[in-house]
């Protein structure tokens, strides 16, 4: 699996509780935290010296607005992607 990169959209592997976000905006009901599928964009990546990396996700809405932040182990993120990569795109 790709390890995400500095604005990288992922979508959450596993869901996060209430308790691991913070919200930049109230009009949104987060109570009961975010499911599995969210997705966000990697904002900071924070390296560890003995386990993975864990990423700043930040989180918004369909028209771009965020509305929360939270920090990620990367175990729990998979990499979108909305075109092949350079390996897959050619072929001979």
């Amino acid at each position: 699996m790709d390890q995400p990169k500095l604005l990288d959209v992922v979508a959450l592997l596993k869901p996060l509780p209430f308790g691991a976000l913070e919200l930049t905006d109230e009009r949104y009901d987060l109570s009961s935290g975010l499911t599995a599928g969210t997705v966000g964009t990697v904002v900071e990546i924070f390296p560890r010296q003995t386990e993975p990396p864990a990423y700043l996700v930040e989180f918004s809405d369909p028209q771009g607005c965020g509305y929360a932040f939270a920090t990620v182990p990367g175990e729990t993120l998979l990499v979108l992607h909305y075109a092949p990569s350079e390996l897959f795109a050619a072929h001979p």
